[in-house]
């Protein structure tokens, strides 16, 4: 008797992707006990991206492109697309998938039987960052969760996500219901890990790198690692868009007036250095809970351009 794989289907956005995409289409077409279906998105491109796709979906029965839907401008925007657009019903497993990756062959495998081993609601992973100069770093985002994680950070690469269908639609289901506020959020990958969390879906972060994570010029966000990332960190805060992320965030999870955010959400001087004493439940990593505390504090004193 044959063994009935779990159905996944992956949501790629695309943009301007010709140097990478084919690479990254491969590994996902030859992932190893799953059945794919691949939905790609491209955001208008110059390069060739659309009829290339369009020529591999001739190819192949399992990969779908979707009808042009405009400019996007940015991934974010072309994810929710995705998930507003695609019909999982079909499927047992949504996974989000960028253009320039190269997946190893059991990452979606092990995403779901974790998920079904685990018993929990969505799954991401460790990835190992490379660069065109062939050096590679491993990050590591698998701390284990705290409280209040989900509003001021992702868990992990959204390239990692794997998240059951019946998160998925509740998801889409408040997408949709606000569609307008949604298309300011410029982090779709922390999005989902809020809307999750604060909905009481269970997420499980891997240990385990389950792919390589492509470094390059055009990345919107890549590997955090050094000191100049830290720098663009510390510029987004002061800029006024960090802030304004988490408090747009909070409120499209409906969190909004909960006693914890009210805590500190008019992001007045005291209210700044309150939240930096709760560092340890807004952030998972160590390192990451020091340079919240020493933001708060330093926002608290210096000022951002938050509105």
């Amino acid at each position: 008797m044959s063994v009935k794989h779990p159905r996944v289907v992956v949501l790629l956005a695309a943009f301007n992707g010709m140097r990478w995409i084919e690479e990254q289409l491969t590994s996902i077409l030859r992932q190893s006990g799953v059945d794919v279906t691949i939905y790609i998105s491209v955001d208008p491109s110059t390069d060739g991206t659309e009829s290339w796709c369009e020529s591999c979906a001739t190819r192949y029965a399992n990969v779908v492109v979707l009808p042009p839907a405009g400019r996007f401008g940015g991934a974010s925007r072309n994810f929710f697309r995705l998930i507003r657009d695609v019909d999982v019903e079909p499927f047992d497993f949504v996974a989000f998938a960028d253009q320039d990756d190269i997946w190893n062959l059991d990452k979606l495998e092990r995403a779901t039987q974790a998920i079904r081993q685990r018993q929990v609601d969505a799954y991401s992973s460790n990835v190992t960052a490379f660069w065109p100069d062939g050096k590679t770093h491993f990050l590591d985002k698998a701390q284990s969760q705290v409280d209040w994680d989900f509003l001021f950070e992702a868990a992990g690469p959204g390239c990692t996500y794997v998240l059951g269908k019946r998160l998925v639609s509740d998801l889409k289901s408040s997408m949709l219901a606000n569609w307008e506020a949604l298309q300011a959020v410029s982090l779709h990958d922390w999005y989902c890990y809020a809307f999750a969390r604060s909905h009481g879906y269970t997420w499980f972060i891997d240990p385990s790198s389950t792919m390589r994570y492509r470094q390059h010029e055009q990345n919107q966000v890549g590997a955090n690692t050094g000191i100049n990332p830290l720098i663009a960190r510390y510029k987004t805060i002061h800029d006024g868009w960090w802030f304004s992320q988490v408090k747009l965030i909070v409120s499209l999870v409906g969190l909004a007036d909960s006693p914890f955010v009210l805590h500190w959400s008019g992001l007045r001087r005291r209210q700044l250095l309150a939240l930096s004493l709760s560092a340890c439940q807004c952030r998972r990593r160590v390192r990451d809970k020091v340079f919240f505390f020493f933001i708060c504090c330093a926002t608290a004193v210096i000022g951002n351009k938050t509105k």
